[in-house]
């Protein structure tokens, strides 16, 4: 994983940095289980894109996408994800995990 670049959102108070697209992150072709996680302070596409790098070295994980105007991260493996792998990956992206959605 990579150091993390931000403490909460990476976005002044107002939230002005950047895009509120979503990012999608794709590894590789297999496509299995999707669970929807629940993550506070995003505020931005950068804020999507921290938290899909981060998610995505997880193993198993074949796509990542973070939408910061809802807040979720739909994440697609070949098999279960531990949760608490999630969250620490979230956690090392400077934001936090709240649970699945």
């Amino acid at each position: 994983m990579t150091s993390p670049t931000n403490s909460g959102s990476c976005c002044t108070p107002g939230g002005t940095c950047g895009t509120s697209t979503a990012t999608d992150v794709q590894v590789g072709t297999a496509t299995a289980i999707t669970t929807v996680y629940k993550v506070t302070g995003m505020t931005c596409g950068h804020c999507e894109g921290s938290i899909s790098q981060e998610v995505s070295a997880l193993a198993g994980v074949t796509s990542v996408k973070a939408v910061a105007a809802t807040g979720l991260v739909t994440v697609t493996s070949t098999g279960p994800l531990d949760d608490e792998a999630v969250r620490a990956a979230v956690d090392e992206a400077g934001y936090e995990l709240a649970g699945r959605a």
